[in-house]
């Protein structure tokens, strides 16, 4: 029997007034895969994560988790946003509350849990991306790599079935990334299904399943990440990966 898949996209559209952003995009993101989204500034990538659960409502198409339409009338946001972590990448944390504050403000806010409850969940969640110690540290008292992994943190809290990175590292200083990456590769191994948007391309060869390269707004190929960094079908996809590679 196949496995349904967590996140599908059908035939997705997205304009900005006259501007077409998204135009006709098809993906199928199965359980446990790791999907690593590519291409130019511009091509559209952002976008399609924030349309994945509704930050931007699609202009036409459809968005499934998990079988259910949530793109439908009546759907409730808030409950299908549990189920779809986005970390963005400014890290989008309140600077007034501690990590352990941040991490456990949606539980209760939104799942209503009890602060005991809250907290137990919240410090198991900083453990998983190696950062319980900080727990009462404020953001000014972290580092980027660590108020990044404390965003991660906040989004597994939620127990969530997919998680989308929208350019993790790329406000990081060079040093600070490889923390990030060694969290997003535990979470790869423990099984998290994600879809990652980010010019880490080393990264993408090593972890990933799928890589999809976008441009104005179409996934131009996808295939496993050794088909496409050495023997894309596409010149433009080759051209990107030269392109990229040739600045690490």
């Amino acid at each position: 029997m196949l496995t349904r898949p967590i996140l599908e996209v059908v035939g997705l559209h997205k304009s900005f007034g006259h501007t077409e952003v998204l135009r006709g995009i098809d993906l199928k993101v199965a359980p446990r895969e790791l999907v690593f989204v590519i291409g130019p500034s511009g091509s559209g990538k952002s976008t399609l994560l924030r349309c994945c659960n509704r930050l931007e409502e699609p202009s036409r198409g459809a968005v499934l988790i998990e079988g259910e339409n949530i793109c439908a009338p009546g759907v409730d946001i808030n409950r299908v946003r549990q189920r779809i972590g986005l970390i963005f990448q400014s890290f989008n944390l309140y600077p007034h509350m501690t990590a352990l504050g941040n991490v456990t403000l949606a539980l209760r806010k939104v799942q209503g849990l009890g602060r005991a409850e809250a907290d137990e969940k919240g410090m198991a969640a900083l453990a998983r991306v190696g950062l319980a110690e900080k727990a009462k540290s404020y953001p000014n008292e972290l580092s980027g790599g660590q108020q990044q992994r404390v965003a991660i943190a906040r989004a597994l809290a939620l127990e969530p079935h997919i998680l989308l990175f929208d350019e993790p590292t790329s406000a990081l200083d060079p040093e600070l990334v490889g923390s990030v990456l060694q969290v997003m590769r535990e979470l790869r191994e423990s099984g998290m299904t994600m879809v990652v948007v980010s010019h880490e391309l080393s990264f993408a060869r090593a972890a990933a399943d799928t890589v999809v390269f976008m441009d104005h707004g179409k996934i131009v190929e996808q295939g496993p990440p050794d088909r496409i960094f050495s023997a894309a079908e596409s010149p433009r996809v080759r051209e990107f990966v030269a392109t990229i590679s040739g600045h690490r």
